[in-house]
């Protein structure tokens, strides 16, 4: 295991390549490896050291709900003050562990900002949040019945906390969960244009070179932790040393969760659960323009690995790759097998967001409907499965299952070529926002705006009749929201009269034709 172990260490620069980052991999709570390379700034010639403060990003969201759960006996005690910055909201308003599990039914805040015309490197800041927040009137789902990743979950809570205990979320963070684990150089980092130390995120890739990132968002409980991976260290031995404590934070924070109709969920306060190389796992990735990390713990091994990236490389991968060296696992490679013939287009009835699967590689095919394509390997019946999603033909059509967001759905096959007598101006009323669509000399292009401002133009892809593609590659979050399904309406004369807008993140708009 050591040589295995120390050979993929010292591949890593090499397979994940960027300006810098850092890997720490522990078990029964003694460092394995603690160990860095690169720069943390290149331009200043700053090294990468495991002393480096590094945004941690989504991380950030089970170190809120651990101070949430150290702060307060019942965490509904938020509730209040949470309905309080949802004043618009109609019908079922979403429980703190709904929230807490990501099954509230709220729209993602930074992908709705997008459909406000929000430039990627704008400002957003504590008033662009509680506008986009508080203008909410309706969920994508019942609480508790699907899951959805949705930031601002996480920021709710952290301003509830302040609001119920009359405390800033940087001292209850620090006095909760950032003191009691040893964590002595982490902090609330809310401001994300610069680190203290100098830290910098990079895009970019080794072909067209890397430059310092742009950003520009306040954010709080939702990714504001910053940490050095010493203080990351510091975090995976506090849950080592607390294994056997019953209420211990982290066995409370990894505790089983379930929706409401009572089937397993594999988030919960701010925790993802999953199986890897057969054994369960709890972690969290963690991503901003310039910045990957990702951390996984495999309680049954009493193994931690943590990765940091100041760059855009796969942190997940790498510590996955961690993993397997430690457990003397191999990553399985896909088996070359024939295409299934149900490739094409289709569109999900319930969410009305498209899905198109074509062939990604032998025996692999490519999945377009979530937050981001997904791979999945075909089987020998002809069904296709990475663990999360399986496709199947069914005597009823295709079936798409996706466990960890309780969803089972039949697919609706959409062949054929959309009509382009769609250009026009689109207006949603409950974001009192705009969706323009126009023929630029063949190309249909279209473009989002709102009180954020203009968002750019951009080439509409054609998918099925009256179902068009419009790219979001860029947003002020790192993963975008990817591809929006423009779902085209006409009325009883064939003419388009609207069209219903949705991302995995944010579904289920509707606008109107207004010209």
């Amino acid at each position: 295991m050591t040589q295995t172990l120390d050979t993929l260490i010292a591949s890593l620069p090499r397979r994940y390549p960027g300006p810098g980052g850092a890997i720490a991999v522990l078990r029964r709570g003694e460092i394995l490896v603690r160990h860095a390379w690169g720069y943390a700034n290149a331009e200043r010639r700053i090294p990468f050291t495991p002393r480096s403060l590094f945004r941690m990003c989504s991380i950030t969201k089970q170190f809120t709900c651990a101070a949430m759960l150290a702060a307060l006996p019942d965490p509904e005690a938020l509730a209040p003050a949470i309905r309080a910055r949802l004043p618009r909201l109609e019908g079922a308003m979403p429980s703190v562990r709904h929230l807490a599990h990501n099954q509230s039914g709220l729209r993602d805040y930074w992908a709705v900002a997008m459909l406000h015309g929000s430039p990627a490197e704008a400002p957003f800041g504590d008033e662009e949040t509680a506008r986009v927040i508080g203008a909410t009137q309706s969920l994508q789902f019942a609480p508790g019945s699907r899951y959805s990743y949705v930031n601002q979950n996480f920021r709710l809570l952290s301003d509830a906390l302040q609001d119920v205990t009359g405390r800033g979320f940087a001292e209850l963070l620090r006095d909760h969960v950032l003191g009691r684990a040893g964590m002595g150089s982490a902090f609330l980092a809310a401001d994300t244009r610069a680190m203290p130390d100098g830290t910098e995120g990079y895009e970019g890739s080794v072909a067209t070179g890397f430059v310092p990132a742009r950003n520009n968002i306040l954010w709080t409980g939702d990714a504001g932790l910053g940490a050095s991976l010493d203080d990351m260290i510091a975090w995976e031995r506090w849950i080592d040393a607390t294994r056997d404590d019953a209420e211990g934070l982290y066995n409370r924070l990894s505790a089983p969760v379930t929706f409401a109709d009572g089937a397993p969920a594999p988030y919960g306060f701010g925790l993802g659960r999953g199986r890897e190389f057969g054994r369960a796992t709890t972690g969290h990735g963690g991503a901003l323009r310039g910045w990957r990390s990702h951390r996984v713990h495999v309680a049954a091994e009493r193994l931690s690995v943590v990765v940091m990236l100041n760059h855009l490389s796969d942190a997940g991968a790498a510590a996955l790759d961690a993993v397997a060296a430690v457990l003397g696992e191999a990553r399985p490679a896909p088996v070359p097998r024939p295409a299934p013939a149900w490739l094409g287009a289709y569109q999900d009835p319930e969410t009305g967001l498209s899905a198109r699967i074509d062939e990604a590689a032998p025996g692999l095919l490519r999945l377009r409907f979530g937050h981001s394509a997904e791979r999945l390997d075909i089987r020998e019946d002809g069904s296709a499965d990475n663990g999360r999603t399986r496709l199947a033909m069914t005597p009823q059509g295709l079936r798409m299952e996706r466990p960890q967001e309780n969803q089972v759905a039949l697919l609706v096959a959409r062949p054929g070529e959309p009509a382009t007598d769609i250009a026009g101006e689109y207006r949603c009323a409950e974001l009192d926002a705009t969706l323009t669509v126009v023929d630029a000399g063949g190309a249909m292009q279209g473009g989002f705006g709102g009180f954020l401002g203009q968002g750019r133009m951009e080439p509409l892809e054609p998918i099925g009749p009256d179902l068009w593609a419009l790219p979001c590659p860029r947003a002020l979050d790192h993963t975008p929201p990817g591809d929006w399904t423009l779902a085209f309406r006409r009325d009883g004369a064939g003419r388009v009269a609207g069209v219903t807008v949705g991302c995995w993140l944010a579904r289920g708009l509707a606008y109107e034709r207004v010209s």
